[in-house]
């Protein structure tokens, strides 16, 4: 497959990773780590949503240090551990770790594409994550979305908090299909110890039924685990999918 992005397809942390403590998130985009020889920094948090279950004081996390003389914080807040496993805290990896996983056959239900292309215009007013075209085949819209959350035994929930955004891309997905198209909702689940995908009802039930009302427009959802490291991050295996009542 071909790929439009200039960007690496491995996905290879930035390295060193500085290990520490985290002390409080806080502003949304904000996080206080304390490193490991006491001293404390703050970091960019790239995570706009709530980072239920992942944000607690005294979790262990890992900053990436930037060399940009300009740039206003220098650290960015990469993983943590959390629940006994690592888990990636930056959202922004998850399309390219889509890009590598389609490219590559992992994700093998969005293989047989000629060529793919990311943060390309549709819908009203949308640029959609992934657009895999072939000839003599619809072209597929892949709506790529980060997972963190878990919290009942081995099940990866999104979202952690109410998000319209979300809700309005999968009406744009239900949208491309009555075009012809064919579309996708993944989720790329940032950690390795789930085995099962379903949407945070409680938390957004406006986005719960609009997933189940693109389902039933034709939209596929699938998500997929990854095997984090402080090293890298790759997509490994699909979750079983389960759906809100």
């Amino acid at each position: 497959m071909q790929s439009a992005s200039d960007e690496s397809m491995t996905m290879k942390l930035p390295a060193p990773l500085i290990p520490g403590v985290l002390l409080r998130r806080y502003k949304r985009f904000l996080a206080d780590v304390e490193l490991a020889d006491g001293e404390q920094v703050t970091a960019h948090c790239a995570n706009p949503g709530s980072m239920l279950g992942i944000n607690t004081p005294g979790l262990k996390v890992w900053l990436s240090e930037s060399a940009d003389p300009n740039r206003k914080l220098k650290y960015s807040w990469e993983l943590v551990q959390a629940d006994g496993t690592l888990v990636g805290a930056y959202p922004n990896r998850a399309n390219a770790l889509a890009e590598e996983a389609v490219v590559s056959g992992v994700i093998a239900p969005l293989a047989g594409y000629e060529r793919l292309r990311r943060e390309v215009k549709y819908g009203a007013n949308s640029r959609i994550d992934l657009l895999l075209e072939t000839q003599g085949r619809p072209p597929c819209y892949v709506e790529v979305k980060n997972v963190h959350m878990r919290r009942d035994g081995d099940v990866a929930e999104f979202p952690d908090s109410v998000t319209a955004r979300g809700t309005r891309h999968l009406g744009e997905l239900s949208a491309m299909v009555r075009q012809g198209a064919r579309a996708v909702q993944l989720y790329i689940v940032q950690r390795a110890d789930c085995s099962r995908f379903r949407p945070a009802a409680d938390i957004d039930p406006a986005y719960a039924a609009a997933l189940n009302a693109a389902i039933d427009a034709g939209v596929e959802a699938m998500a997929y685990a990854c095997a984090v490291t402080t090293d890298e991050i790759r997509v490994t295996r699909p979750l079983e999918m389960e759906y809100a009542a």
